[in-house]
């Protein structure tokens, strides 16, 4: 593909700085740059930018000068992400049943559907329309699925759980596994049946190997627009409100209510049965294990504000030297009372 950076200024919105019938074939980061590609760089990477290969470059519109062709946008990141999708198409998808795909009784599946080798699609369970499942993906009992979602390989999805359209679940996610519950009488745990099921609403993406365990009653809720890493887990009746980051090696306990725009870093995590509120950040290894109130931005084990976290973190580097001046202080003070 050959684009001039006039038309790729009118495709991202953008206003051209140098020579705008230059021509571009590729688009790629800042370091892997070649002659023919398109990269785009916000501060402080604008100086290796200027440096690098590229026959252009996506700046920010606060800029009116580059030492290189560069396109001038408002938000050089959500134009990247557009051009990635121009000029790396997706891949071509047959639609229909592939022969080996294990379908049960009472079915529904939508229009133009792709349904891969070696998927098991359970008993009643309902495919939406445009919907991608690949190979080896097991779909369970009375389970609905949305429209326009894409399942990759090796996906579970057990009985009785939902799914919204343009859900995106990526390879070995098991959304609707067991919740870990137990009763201990006599020194014997004895499970508890997990009746309950998982929603996931709509634009919600799931990565690879996360767990989305069901509910014991009711419902595990993912609401829409949440992103989840890889490697993620949710516990039984856990929700989570609109538009949530959760980050890799985040672990979430259950029953915990979680507000809409909160993002957890990674390898954090929260106790079961608390409430956090909207717009929360938690940093990387920060743990909540109390309600937290929304707009709060918390740090460490247990979770406390961030800046009273830092404090601590920095007095903490001081203490060597606070040990040696308190041993000479006793030192001083035990030759003074022999004295």
């Amino acid at each position: 593909m050959k684009k001039t950076l006039a038309e790729i200024a009118e495709l991202i919105g953008g206003i051209v700085l140098g020579a705008a019938d230059k021509e571009v074939t590729g688009i790629t980061n800042i370091d892997d740059a070649g002659e023919g590609d398109i990269t785009f760089a916000v501060h402080p990477h604008l100086e290796k930018a200027a440096k690098c290969a590229a026959a252009a470059v996506i700046i920010p519109d606060t800029m009116e000068e580059f030492s290189k062709p560069a396109i001038r946008v408002a938000n050089p990141r959500m134009a990247f992400t557009t051009l990635l999708a121009l000029f790396t198409p997706k891949p071509a998808i047959e639609v229909g049943v592939h022969p080996t795909a294990v379908i049960g009784k009472n079915v529904k599946l939508g229009n133009q559907v792709a349904i891969m080798a070696h998927v098991v699609i359970e008993d009643n369970a309902h495919i939406g329309n445009n919907t991608i499942i690949y190979p080896h993906t097991y779909i369970g009992r009375e389970t609905a699925v949305g429209d326009d979602t894409i399942i990759y390989p090796s996906v579970t999805i057990r009985e009785n759980c939902r799914l919204g359209n343009r859900v995106i679940v990526q390879s070995g996610a098991v959304i609707g596994s067991d919740g870990f519950g137990f009763v201990t009488i006599a020194g014997r745990h004895q499970k508890v049946p997990q009746v309950g099921n998982v929603i996931i609403e709509d634009d919600v993406e799931i990565g690879a190997n996360t767990c989305l365990d069901r509910a014991t009653t009711g419902s595990t809720i993912v609401n829409k627009g949440t992103k989840i890493d890889n490697l993620v887990h949710l516990a039984h009746n856990v929700v989570v409100g609109e538009n949530c980051f959760f980050v890799a090696q985040t672990g979430i306990a259950g029953s915990a209510k979680i507000g809409n725009n909160v993002t957890f870093a990674g390898q954090s995590g929260s106790a079961g049965h608390i409430t956090i509120g909207d717009n929360c950040v938690f940093a990387a290894r920060t743990a909540p294990i109390n309600d937290v109130p929304a707009n709060s931005f918390c740090a460490g084990f247990p979770a406390r504000p961030h800046r009273e976290w830092l404090r601590s973190e920095a007095a903490i580097g001081h203490l060597p030297e606070l040990v040696k001046k308190i041993r000479q202080l006793e030192q001083k003070l035990a030759q003074l009372e022999q004295k």
